[in-house]
């Protein structure tokens, strides 16, 4: 299977990984285009460029993964702060013709983003005055809509809504782009109603039952309803394993396949919590996930195709950067009943994929030093634990999916990436390394190469504190901080088996 690869920026999570899955699986080739042209945060894609490699390598391949956000605006960061006019906006989007009169058989998937509503103050990837402005631009719009929906604000919620002062021109420059993104997205459906798109995914990046990025999500799903379009499209959180998702459906298309999948979680409560950073219960998330990568969920282990284990909170949803864990991690979840049933199915023949979403923005280091102590971390066909929950089952399922060769690399990669680093070594470089250069975790610029350094150097040493390092050494060749602040990395390592 050939297969077109647009993504949504040139981050590893968008860059790397459908290139790390796509090469697990002897059977799919993926080109994409070169990194150089994808700019660089919130510096917009080489459009032009873009066009030519598309139009260029069209011709021959099964199948397209299309990020509309990459080809419209240049990537997810320029999707928040551009100003461009409708009439350059919809000509980008008439590549997508161009596309399909190039190759009319090719099918093409594209995923394009509801615009997030960030409930912090912070311009990292945002405007300018998000910095000041944005927990009360978030809030504004989460207290207007709630009272529209719900029929009312308490004398507490009115006085808090009272109390938010934003300058109108902000609110006006604000407002202006998510709509006109909003119009962008519907316009993106009509492409997939006359069949130029063959199945489209609308994700919601970081998300609230109420306010900006709701509202959005109610038009457009009316907009698709009213089309009768519902079986084309799929509309729920994440972003960046969407492209990952979506590979995954073209191959099962391609192959006319159906993996039945078997999920359980290790706690009683997990399906029914909502995830920080999103607006439903896990459960429900794992449907969507199911069966935008044309999987079903099986009613037991025996008829399934590999069982999905997920790591979940016991009750209350933290992040790896919480100072006390909640009670409920141990009093609502038996960790140790959890990895014993993954050892138990793993004996019993079945292929274990691993979607530890206990904690957001890094991996379970409890997990997996259990499943390390079980010797059972090798034998898993998957396994992620980053960023969000959306993020995290994405990417495990799309790996279970695909990885037909020996995915011990990818495996060990995501070990030494969602938990080496992100809920270990990115912790400990943050609260010690970083105050010594005076040096925020967003902005490490000035001594990049240090800060990187060290990083490889205490990666290096937290695998070797894993009894899988005496079976597997894995040297750390390079790493790199791609935007230059300590939230994504990119590693070149070299793995041996003993």
């Amino acid at each position: 299977m050939k297969t077109l690869l647009l993504p949504l920026d040139e981050r590893p999570c968008n860059y790397l990984f459908p290139q790390m899955i796509a090469g697990s699986n002897r059977e799919i080739a993926v080109i994409m285009p070169e990194k150089h042209i994808l700019g660089d945060m919130k510096k917009p894609a080489d459009i032009g460029a873009i066009e030519n490699f598309l139009i260029k390598n069209a011709h021959g391949c099964a199948n397209i993964v299309l990020s509309v956000d990459m080809l419209v605006y240049g990537g997810l960061i320029p999707s928040r702060l551009h100003y461009l006019k409708m009439e350059e906006a919809l000509s980008r989007l008439e590549i997508i013709r161009k596309i399909k009169n190039t190759n009319p058989k090719v099918k093409i998937y594209a995923f394009n983003c509801i615009m997030r509503t960030p409930q912090y103050n912070s311009s990292e990837e945002e405007p300018d005055y998000y910095a000041e402005y944005g927990h009360a631009l978030f809030r504004r719009k989460y207290l207007l809509d709630y009272k529209t929906r719900r029929g009312g604000l308490d004398k507490l919620q009115l006085k808090e809504l009272e109390k938010i002062k934003i300058p109108q021109n902000i609110i006006n420059d604000y407002e202006a782009r998510r709509d006109f993104n909003e119009l962008i997205n519907i316009e993106v459906v009509k492409y997939l109603e006359t069949g130029i798109i063959d199945f489209l995914v609308i994700p919601q990046d970081d998300s609230s039952p109420y306010g900006y990025t709701a509202i959005s999500q109610k038009r457009i799903i009316g907009e698709i309803k009213r089309k009768k379009l519902d079986m084309k499209v799929m509309v729920y959180p994440g972003a960046d394993e969407v492209a990952l998702s979506l590979l995954t459906r073209a191959w099962h298309d391609f192959k006319n396949t159906e993996p039945k999948v078997f999920p359980f979680y290790a706690s009683v409560l997990g399906p029914s919590i909502v995830p920080l950073f999103e607006d439903r219960p896990m459960y429900e998330s794992l449907k969507s996930h199911l069966r935008v990568c044309r999987c079903k969920p099986a009613a037991n282990a025996q008829e399934a195709d590999f069982v999905l284990a997920i790591n979940c909170p016991g009750k209350i949803p933290q992040d790896t950067y919480d100072e006390e864990i909640d009670i409920s991690y141990t009093s609502c979840r038996n960790l140790q009943d959890f990895v014993y049933q993954i050892r138990d199915y793993l004996e019993a023949g079945k292929k274990v994929a691993v979607c530890d979403s206990a904690f957001c923005n890094g991996g379970d280091i409890q997990l997996i030093r259990y499943l390390d102590e079980l010797d059972i971390l090798d034998k898993l066909i998957s396994y992620a634990g980053w960023n969000t929950n959306c993020n995290t089952l994405g990417t495990t399922l799309s790996q279970a999916c695909i990885g037909e060769n020996d995915g011990l690399f990818n495996l060990l990669y995501r070990i030494m990436d969602d938990v080496c680093y992100q809920a270990a070594v990115r912790h400990e470089v943050t609260a010690i390394d970083l105050p010594e250069y005076r040096l925020e975790d967003n902005n490490i610029a000035p001594a990049l190469k240090d800060i990187e350094t060290k990083i490889k150097n205490k990666l290096q040493k937290f695998y070797k504190s894993l009894c899988i390092s005496e079976k597997y050494s894995i040297i750390i060749k390079g790493v790199y901080l791609p935007w230059k602040r300590m939230f994504e990395i990119g590693m070149e390592l070299e793995l041996e088996k003993k």
